[in-house]
């Protein structure tokens, strides 16, 4: 008999930005510069990393708030373009590729779940060369932004699998609302956007503070 733990969830679901893809920084300065660019108030790290996750519109609405509304779409084309200056300077997290091939090996269908575009995800993947490695995927602008639970519902159905059999992990109070609002378990890191100490209202099973440490949680616990 194997001595490997009973799986307990089929869907894993990831976030993108801060979770698997060390961004969250740059995301910050981008968002920062984008505003500067177009005359409103810079916001402050804090303020800039709190909407990492949503969808792209409303962060920088969020982000920008004494910027008016006819000119978001020149805040998003500045953010845009300070993102593609930089990002051949992103990386995966240094481990993220190892889990990734243990999870596959128990057959737990991967999906991705953020607030990144379609178009945004797709290149990040190229980039990272993980085509493939996901079974599925949903973006902010093809469903809804977090922590809307529709792009994790999505993913849930696509799969045939049931909240109690799904898992979400993210570094956002956004990923883990978003779970809670599908009614799936999650999972909080620590290393990526939002403070740790904001997640426990939010009831994930567990914070890890390295992928080492949601590694090992994961092969013993997923």
């Amino acid at each position: 008999m194997s001595d490997r733990p009973r799986r307990r969830f089929d869907l894993i679901a990831f976030d993108w930005d801060g979770t698997l893809f060390d961004s969250t920084k740059i995301i910050v300065r981008c968002i920062q510069s984008a505003v500067a660019d177009v005359g409103g108030t810079v916001p402050s790290d804090k303020d800039a990393a709190y909407v990492i996750g949503m969808g792209l519109m409303e962060a920088l609405a969020h982000a920008a708030p004494d910027v008016p509304r006819e000119r978001y779409s020149q805040l998003a084309e500045r953010y845009r373009f300070h993102y593609l200056a930089h990002r051949d300077d992103l990386s995966l997290f240094e481990g993220v590729l190892p889990l990734l091939e243990d999870l596959r090996a128990r057959d737990h269908r991967l999906a991705v779940a953020t607030g990144k575009s379609r178009r945004g995800l797709d290149d990040a993947l190229h980039m990272a060369q993980l085509k493939g490695v996901f079974d599925g995927s949903r973006t902010a602008d093809e469903t809804a932004g977090k922590p809307d639970p529709r792009m994790l519902r999505e993913l849930m159905r696509e799969f045939a699998a049931g909240p109690e059999r799904t898992l979400m992990i993210g570094d956002t109070t956004h990923d883990l609302q978003m779970a809670l609002n599908a009614g799936c378990a999650s999972v909080g890191v620590s290393y990526g956007a939002h403070e740790p100490s904001e997640f426990h209202a939010l009831e994930p099973r567990f914070i890890a503070h390295s992928v080492r440490e949601l590694h090992d949680w994961l092969l013993a616990n997923a």
